[in-house]
């Protein structure tokens, strides 16, 4: 069995948060030494945060990992201790080859160093010879797109151009190791989708990649494993579809269990629960017969002009369907403070077979007053559409009845 290029054993990162003494940086310690100097005002008594605890996992050569969590799961410590930018609390990392990592604007570049001096001082941290930098030069620039300022300090760069350099000095210079966090999407849509084409093919070279996104669609297209972070610690480490299916789950609690992290809004109406009708099993919908979405509520008073709009969402967190009360039609304009509302989807207009989510909102007078994010996950089973007995070829969202025609 071969070596893995990237070993971690037990990893755990502790933060003193208040007026602590565990410093991470030179910066921490002259902040701290300042604010004793001046006698700044106290602080707060120190409180131990674990960002990770006890993180094990391996990942072998030429394997491109998909890092998912919610936000504070502890994905960006991780890929900075991974970097060496940090220094784990605890535990042990073994890394085989070189790390090059683009985890936020800036990332490596020094500001008052034009853009090309910082190509050849991240090619020299990465250890490669002026020569080879030099052979890649060109080819950087252009993915960059910041010729007419290549002799400008990069602390005049826009976010957007320091993140198009700094990911072309990363991918070009090929590097055994490339670690990418969430910083893509400060690019435009042209540029994250030359980025992921520039990721699909390091990927298909062979070198090892971990990618930290919330784009979901991305990480399945670009990944083949995962990891999944929750609350510092590793959940599950697989397929990256599975993984993906059971993120979504986790995210969408169902019924009355909204949590506070899910919701925002002022409160003047409240959605109380929500459920999806009409496949074999509660909150599954069969794939070309009709169904229902039954959401209750509950408002401050009875009389309010309220819009509910509910977002259907496939397992890449795209919207593909959309639904509102005042859109549709058939209820009354200013309804009860309490009520069940009944959406009903008809059969010839079907989501197909998989695992959907919903985001739900109430709106008054345009504003949003309750909105649940991922408030509930439904799976949509196979079935036979057209009515021929055969399935569907190939994947789509949705499906609508058809007919074909021979003319001659």
């Amino acid at each position: 069995m071969s070596t893995p290029i990237i070993s971690i054993n037990g990893v755990g990162k502790r933060f003193i948060l208040g007026d602590g003494n565990e410093h991470d940086t030179l910066r921490d310690h002259l902040t701290a030494g300042i604010r004793k100097l001046f006698g700044g005002a106290k602080k707060k008594a120190a409180e131990e945060y674990w960002a990770l605890r006890d993180v094990s996992f391996d990942v072998n050569e030429g394997e491109v990992v998909g890092i998912i969590g919610h936000n504070g799961a502890g994905k960006s410590t991780l890929l900075k201790i991974l970097s060496q930018i940090s220094e784990p609390t605890e535990g042990e990392i073994r890394v085989r080859g070189r790390i090059a990592s683009l985890l936020e604007v800036g990332t490596g570049f020094h500001p008052e160093l034009s853009g090309r001096e910082n190509i050849y001082l991240n090619g020299a941290i990465l250890g490669m010879t002026r020569a080879e930098i030099r052979s890649k030069f060109d080819e950087i620039v252009a993915f960059a797109e910041v010729e007419k300022f290549l002799d400008t300090p990069v602390k005049r760069y826009s976010s957007g151009m320091y993140v198009r350099l700094a990911f072309a000095v990363a991918a070009h210079l090929e590097p055994e190791i490339l670690v990418v966090d969430e910083v893509l999407a400060v690019g435009d849509a042209a540029f994250q989708n030359r980025c992921l084409g520039k990721l699909d093919a390091v990927a298909r070279a062979g070198r090892t990649v971990l990618f930290v996104s919330h784009n979901l669609a991305a990480l399945s297209t670009l990944c083949r494993t995962g990891l999944w972070l929750h609350k510092g610690a590793v959940r599950q480490r697989g397929e990256i579809g599975e993984l993906i299916d059971g993120y979504l789950a986790s995210a969408a609690s169902g019924g009355n269990g909204f949590s506070a992290q899910q919701r925002t809004g002022s409160g003047q109406v409240r959605i109380t629960n929500l459920r999806v009708e009409g496949g074999s099993a509660p909150d599954t919908a069969a794939f070309g017969r009709p169904c229902r979405i039954v959401l209750e509520y509950e408002a401050e008073r009875a009389g309010l002009p309220v819009r509910f709009l509910i977002g259907v969402y496939d397992w890449a967190q795209q919207r593909v369907m959309a639904l509102d009360n005042v859109s549709a039609g058939g209820l009354p304009e200013m309804l009860p403070k309490h009520g069940v509302l009944t959406i009903e989807i008809p059969a010839d207009f079907s989501l197909t077979s998989g695992r959907y989510s919903l985001n739900v909102a109430a709106e008054l007078h345009g504003e949003n007053v309750d909105f649940i994010k991922s408030a509930l996950a439904f799976n949509v089973d196979e079935g036979d559409f057209f009515g021929t007995g055969r399935m569907p070829y190939g994947k789509a969202a949705v499906l609508v009845k058809h007919t074909w025609r021979l003319e001659s």
